[in-house]
């Protein structure tokens, strides 16, 4: 099954020069750039973006509007990423959204080493180098804030016969 996902490079990952190695992790595996720009954040669409809801449930509203001011301190770099069951793979190549707990191997094991515990004590958002989409829903409600369907481009790799048996 080909699906598309929502990639954020965050704040600490653009400011760290680490776009290039991000992104060349997700097309390593075989996965394709459907969309990527540059974007600076308004409050609006990061309050969109983090489902209040959600994450007020899980965390409180405090890691909520920790979220919203953290992404949009500095830019970040948007990208939809396409491929067999991408949703999946995307998240396990970025690791536990806990920095500690990701494995190395993993974009956050590898870049990040935030604790929720330590960004609680200094009232900060964990800063762990990217967002991906957590599920189809999360993909189809998220992917639409930040790209219009024309941005959206498809096309051929060259090894996609390889890896869609196209």
């Amino acid at each position: 099954m080909i699906e598309r996902t929502l990639i954020l490079v965050k704040p600490d990952g653009v400011a760290r020069g680490l776009v290039g190695e991000i992104v060349s992790r997700f097309e390593q595996r075989g996965l394709k750039i459907g969309a990527i720009k540059l974007v600076r954040v308004p409050e609006s669409l990061a309050k969109k973006h983090y489902d209040y809801d959600d994450i007020v449930k899980r965390r409180g509203e405090l890691v909520w509007k920790k979220l919203v001011k953290y992404v949009t301190n500095q830019v970040v770099v948007a990208l939809v990423i396409e491929g067999v069951e991408a949703i999946a793979l995307v998240r396990k190549i970025c690791g536990e959204t806990e920095p500690k707990a990701a494995l190395p191997g993993t974009i956050r094991g590898d870049f990040a080493h935030h604790s929720f515990k330590y960004a609680d004590s200094k009232d900060l958002a964990v800063t762990n180098l990217v967002h991906a989409s957590s599920d189809a829903k999360d993909a189809e409600r998220e992917i639409p804030l930040w790209f219009e369907k024309d941005e959206i481009i498809s096309y051929k790799r060259s090894d996609e016969a390889f890896h869609y048996g196209e």
